[in-house]
């Protein structure tokens, strides 16, 4: 049976960047045809689609929890129930084991929001009609990782003031005073500088690449389908695969949010030792 179609390259580029474009000269300008708002107050509140992602996410999950917790109960059963159950699992496993029960609760909502905020705005990659993580951009990743770089800021300036805890963070005791001139730099660099990098990168650069793989997987499909007839049970395989990498997109997901909020606690507790080690 022969079929016949067209086959279309995805669009990667109009797709982590559709607010923009770029004319024959190779030169950027704002592309209003793929925003949303652009013509409203100038453009100050426009829109692109991954922006578009990120607030539809962000506001699920608050009506999520709005939701399960607008009647609470002693028992809580249903959604309230499904609702604890997760916070708890943030709280145990990853503020009280890195931080202690007293220090843990103390900085909870900050924990947990991160990991919900991450783990939300991650499944958006394997939602019809969306298929994209907002976190395969660099903009949201950065403002998880400066909030988590802000936290361990304050918790270690909270607890020994600031220029102690920075000298606390940098100076290594116990060398050479030659030897400072190089250390401190390196533990400054590490610190303030390379975790909120790290912690960035890691988050964009796993759901870009997962994102990227979903469509060339379905895209193979597409492609195998309409195009070379004769390999159709090709086009089969590579559709079970794109649909099981989408379920290994769940569990990395779950994965992404977990290790993000699993640092941040980990930062805020060599903040809160730092006159430790």
């Amino acid at each position: 049976m022969a079929f016949k179609g067209e086959f279309y390259a995805p669009d990667l580029y109009k797709e982590f960047f559709p607010g923009f474009g770029t004319d024959g000269d190779g030169n950027w300008f704002v592309d209003t045809e793929h925003m949303f708002l652009a013509e409203f107050a100038g453009g100050a509140f426009a829109l692109d689609r991954l922006m578009i992602v990120r607030l539809l996410m962000v506001a699920i999950m608050v009506i999520f929890f709005a939701w399960a917790m607008r009647k609470p109960k002693l028992v809580p059963s249903g959604v309230q129930n499904f609702a604890e159950n997760v916070i708890d699992f943030v709280r145990i496993h990853i503020a009280e084991d890195s931080l202690g029960k007293k220090d843990g609760r103390r900085f909870l909502p900050l924990i947990a929001g991160i990991f919900f905020a991450v783990f939300i705005t991650n499944i958006s990659t394997i939602i019809p009609g969306l298929n994209v993580s907002a976190n395969a951009r660099i903009g949201f990743p950065l403002v998880l990782a400066l909030i988590a770089w802000g936290a361990f800021i304050y918790a270690g300036s909270k607890k020994y003031g600031f220029f102690k805890y920075l000298k606390a963070e940098t100076v290594v005791p116990g060398i050479p005073s030659w030897m400072h001139v190089l250390v401190i730099p390196i533990e400054f660099f590490s610190t303030f500088i390379l975790r909120p990098f790290t912690l960035t990168v890691r988050l964009m650069a796993n759901l870009l690449a997962g994102h990227i793989i979903l469509v060339l997987m379905f895209s193979a499909t597409n492609f195998f389908f309409w195009q070379l007839n004769g390999w159709s049970a090709v086009s089969i395989a590579s559709l079970f695969g794109a649909i099981a990498f989408a379920f290994f997109e769940i569990l990395v997901s779950v994965l992404q949010a977990y290790i993000f909020a699993l640092l941040t606690a980990v930062y805020i507790q060599l903040a809160l030792n730092a006159a430790e080690h």
